[in-house]
């Protein structure tokens, strides 16, 4: 075959393999059998490997091409990429309606979308050719996941239709269907590896991977909804502009719907409650638009967020269960804590059994008996929660939970502070309090060895290679890739980590050596020293060293310390093994001093104290906290009369109440996002 025949022969499968993928994988509804699909494919690659000059960036073959990157490059987005304003209920669904209706005017529309349970994207095609992918960010600039995003096989790669030949920018949702998020996990509870608390977080997680290979093996998906600049294409509604991505060869929801009035979108909605169980994604509400364009641009925007959107955000997911049992867990403070464990349910996306109950006196509150038919939930759509019994089912088999008097791990005894509502272990050498402390010191909040998760570290223990945390530095490759899970193969033999998740293990653990002073400080476990009063000792001593020297009157000067603490840090260090201890870590390579810049940068928000409550969904609770740090705030966990600021996120909890009743102003998270941009304080 000529060379022209045969670059024109390839262009001619990249068509047809692009079109049979969207029938497939967008529509469903495929017109070639799977043979005769991978046919065309193995064509392809064939000319491809044959001719290297032919391949083109659009091309099927190059789903998975890139190489594994070490960061993310931030992308400035066309268009701002606003949140929108949350009804919890129907009263304040319809208080935007009846907002928005006369602005409208009578003959107005509404789509309903269903809000799907994902990570934003936006796409952005040139003469028709994907040539970046990024995600939300701050809503002005997010990262740039190309590579990632060509793995999901419903993102077209060359777009067809009314779209061919287009430079445009899309957005919408990556997702990770049900079924895929509990292969994930099966997969990772088979590895030793933490799993995912919610398809959301594993949808985001999976689409800022460093290597796009993982990503492609995620089964991601995605429904598009918004064509940036819909003028240019003769849009003139929202309707036409999902009619025009479908036709494009972007999958969109087909569960879509156009009102003309009230009572149609509240139907809409309480239809969309009943059976977000059927089907095959997460929803966590519904999405309500003014369809035409031209009444969207006469209604604007706020500082936050559009006028003529809403999301109607469903009440937390709540399930009935059967309480089998309450069992008490032994914290790494020797804290005893009870927790319920019942009939697994599925609940805002994973299946659940268990949820802590904090303490005797809360259980007493709530007014659970082991035996109890149960209600459950997840606060903030993730943490476990019992909400309480249901009375009306006992049927007198139910019994009451006692505290134990021993520990159930050590089996010595236990005693209750004056004043406190926990019971502690009095021995400092109980196996539950030495496993607890190990998980802590290789959680994210503290030294963040990526993948050391708790039953890699049970592991561990039980074959005697990890006693204190200075053991995990003495690890090697070796001895982890021969490591058991604990699991067997058909034939009888252990199931072990292998060469590749030890490579990685060891990498963290390195990675663990550089870790800021104060996560340094809160990995060690000391009795009431959190992330926060971790920073301020780190900030005011600057070494493990001074911190370990200082004498109580020192430590407790330091704002936000006080006696209580300065007291619990003197006796740590002062007691012989945890001084050994520190030295080992030393021996090993662990910094244990705070890295200070000769001189230091602008500290705009010196001065300022915020409190953080309830999710975002930009960054994580733990990235404004750092954000703000690096800007001079400082950032504590408790409300008070001092604080400056408190940044709500949805579904904030008592601290919100909190700062109400003491007059502390309160911010959302945009108002967060600009000050970070503008490194200026909010107006009080």
């Amino acid at each position: 075959m000529a060379g022209e025949d045969i670059a024109a022969r390839a262009q001619k499968l990249r068509e047809l393999i692009a079109y049979h993928s969207w029938r497939y994988y967008v529509l469903d509804d495929p017109e070639i059998s799977d043979d005769a699909y991978d046919a065309l494919v193995r064509e392809l690659e064939q000319i491809e490997r044959d001719h290297p000059e032919l391949v083109t960036p659009d091309s099927p073959t190059q789903r998975v091409g890139a190489p594994p990157s070490e960061q993310f490059a931030p992308v400035r987005h066309a268009q701002r990429m606003y949140s929108l304003d949350n009804a919890m209920d129907e009263s304040e669904l319809l208080a935007w309606l009846a907002r928005v209706s006369p602005e409208v005017g009578p003959d107005a529309r509404y789509v309903c979308e269903l809000k799907i349970d994902g990570s934003s994207i936006a796409l952005t095609y040139e003469d028709g050719v994907l040539v970046r992918g990024a995600t939300r960010g701050d809503g002005t600039v997010g990262e740039d996941v190309t590579a990632n995003v060509r793995t999901i096989k419903t993102v077209p790669l060359r777009l067809i239709g009314p779209g061919a030949g287009a430079t445009v920018e899309v957005r919408g949702e990556v997702f990770m269907p049900k079924e895929s998020f509990a292969r994930l996990n099966e997969a990772q509870e088979a590895a030793g590896l933490p799993v995912f608390a919610n398809p959301r977080n594993a949808a985001a997680g999976s689409v800022r991977q460093k290597d796009p290979a993982v990503t492609a093996s995620r089964d991601l998906d995605t429904f598009m909804y918004q064509v940036v600049d819909p003028d240019r294409f003769g849009l003139r509604s929202q309707h036409e502009a999902l009619e025009w991505l479908r036709a494009s060869g972007f999958k969109v929801n087909p569960d879509v719907t156009v009102c003309s009035s009230a009572d149609e979108v509240v139907a809409y909605c309480r239809e969309a409650l009943q059976r977000r169980h059927d089907l095959p994604y997460e929803i966590d509400g519904v999405v309500v638009k003014v369809d035409d364009f031209a009444k969207q641009a006469e209604l604007g925007f706020t500082a936050k967020a559009p006028r003529w959107a809403i999301a109607y955000k469903f009440p937390p997911e709540e399930r009935t269960t059967k309480l089998l049992d309450i069992r008490v867990s032994v914290g790494r403070t020797g804290a005893l804590t009870p927790y319920a464990v019942f009939e697994p349910v599925r609940v805002a996306g994973s299946t659940i059994a268990r949820a802590t109950l904090h303490n005797a006196e809360e259980i007493a509150r709530k007014g659970v008996m082991i035996g109890d038919t149960i209600v459950v939930r997840k606060a903030g759509d993730v943490i476990p929660e019992v909400v309480g019994p249901i009375v009306e089912l006992r049927d007198g088999t139910e019994r009451p939970f006692v505290m134990p008097d021993r520990c159930p791990s050590c089996g010595s005894p236990v005693w209750k502070p004056e004043g406190e509502v926990v019971v502690r272990c009095v021995n400092a050498a109980c196996p539950a309090q030495r496993l607890e402390r190990l998980i802590h010191w290789a959680s994210r909040g503290a030294m963040d060895i990526d993948g050391m998760g708790e039953e890699i570290i049970r592991r561990l223990v039980d074959e005697g290679l990890v006693t204190d945390v200075s053991d995990f530095y003495r690890l090697t490759e070796d001895v982890l890739a021969t490591l058991s899970t604990g699991r067997t193969k058909k034939d009888g033999s252990p199931v072990v980590l292998g060469p590749v998740v030890a490579k990685k293990l060891i990498a963290a653990i390195e990675a663990s050596k550089r870790r800021p002073l104060a996560r340094l400080l809160f990995g060690l476990g000391i009795r009431h020293v959190g992330a926060t009063v971790a920073e301020a000792l780190a900030h005011s001593f600057g070494s493990l060293d001074a911190i370990a020297q200082a004498s109580e009157a020192e430590l407790a000067a330091v704002e936000g310390v006080g006696p209580v603490i300065a007291a619990s840090v003197r006796a740590f260090f002062g007691n012989p093994e945890n001084r050994a201890l520190v030295e080992r870590l030393k021996a090993a390579g662990v910094a244990t001093c705070e890295e200070r810049p000769e001189t230091p940068g602008e500290q705009p928000l010196a001065g300022f104290t915020f409190v953080l409550t309830g999710a975002l969904s930009s960054m994580t609770r733990e990235e404004a906290s750092e954000a703000l740090k690096a800007l001079g705030a400082k950032v504590t966990d408790s409300v008070s009369k001092k604080t400056s600021f408190v940044v709500v996120g949805e579904n904030p909890g008592s601290k919100l109440d909190k700062a109400r009743a003491l007059g502390v102003p309160i911010i959302g998270e945009d108002d967060l996002v600009r000050m970070l941009a503008a490194k200026e304080p909010p107006a009080s």
